[in-house]
């Protein structure tokens, strides 16, 4: 009799146990308390699931830290916490939650470079970016130095575009992003480009493109321009590009480009007075400019002069292009402009 009364009251100790478990782990079952169509809970770098767990309770989204304390005693896979923002929905459950922070499941924040900019105005950008970390203090940084190794200076060698970020990464992940994808769609782009182009490596395709980049704003223009530029290159004429003097200039360009600045045999940039390609990128080259400056249209057009609208007039001889610039350059209207940046 003993015996059997010692049995009911093992079995009635187990069931007890399993209902107390049972309704200890339906606590990760219930639904978050949010009164907003959605809410975003931020885990920060070095918090654990304790910490996340007893924020949960302060801004009101369980009713118990110490319940689910517990519960998550009773798991079977432990859990860890990633830090990130992370976005609620109604109807989610804690344990829902907690899975998809297990599993870094974090919100992303668009930030978009794009083509034609310069890395001063690329770091900006991310320095103005609400979710990014700033730890860099300028173009010169060391830590960007060494990323563009064997290379010395970095303009050009970022690729524009729109990048993912989550809260907590820094201008230095995104730089890295971008400094990776520039070398893979050159890399790409050099091994896909048409013969006998003036070029010696890809870092001069570079410099062109970036020059490209900036001579328009209309896609379609790209390997025409890219052409008038390579046949200047091969025929040992000056590219004789605005935009490389003004780069040259920096700070000191007011907006206004003077023929004093043309004869400025001090700027190195200065394509009206050098031969050849400027000494490195004048802004940061898109990959559809780097795909023209490595295969640009065939044909004998050697001039090109803006119309005002961003696009651009083509010639083959000087006395056309003469002609052209009087009829868009010299009779111009106030609201011209050579590109639409």
């Amino acid at each position: 009799m003993r015996k059997w009364l010692l049995a009911g009251l093992g079995l009635l100790l187990m069931v007890g146990v399993s209902t107390l478990i049972y309704g200890v782990s339906a606590e990760l079952d219930r639904d978050l308390s949010i009164t907003e169509k959605s809410y975003r809970f931020k885990v920060n770098e070095g918090d654990g699931l304790i910490r996340v767990v007893n924020a949960f309770e302060s801004q009101g989204l369980i009713r118990s830290a110490d319940w689910v304390r517990l519960a998550l005693q009773f798991e079977v896979h432990s859990l860890v916490v990633k830090p990130g923002d992370y976005q609620i929905e109604p109807g989610e459950s804690i344990r829902q939650l907690l899975k998809r922070m297990d599993a870094g499941d974090v919100v992303v924040y668009p930030v978009t470079i794009p083509e034609g900019v310069t890395l001063d105005w690329m770091l900006a950008r991310l320095w103005d970016h609400p979710q990014l970390a700033r730890v860099l203090e300028g173009p010169r940084d060391e830590r960007i130095l060494s990323l563009i190794t064997p290379y010395s200076a970095p303009e050009g060698l970022f690729l524009p575009e729109t990048y993912l970020v989550q809260a907590g990464d820094t201008d230095l992940s995104v730089l890295e992003r971008a400094r990776n994808a520039m070398r893979e769609t050159l890399s790409r782009a050099w091994l896909n480009r048409a013969e006998n182009l003036p070029f010696n490596n890809a870092y001069e395709a570079l410099i062109l493109a970036s020059i490209i980049e900036k001579e328009t704003g209309v896609a379609r223009e790209r390997p025409d321009i890219a052409g008038v530029f390579t046949r200047r290159l091969q025929r040992g004429m000056r590219l004789q590009t605005d935009p490389t003097i003004i780069y040259g200039l920096g700070d000191d360009f007011d907006g206004n480009l003077k023929r004093r600045h043309l004869r400025d045999d001090k700027n190195p940039y200065n394509t009206y007075r050098i031969s050849g390609l400027p000494p490195t990128p004048i802004a940061l080259p898109g990959e559809a400019a780097i795909s023209a400056a490595l295969n640009p249209s065939p044909g004998s057009v050697l001039y090109f002069v803006a119309k005002g609208d961003g696009s651009h007039v083509f010639s083959e001889t000087l006395s056309e292009h003469e002609k052209n610039v009087r009829r868009y350059q010299l009779q111009r209207k106030k609201d011209y402009r050579s590109s639409p940046r």
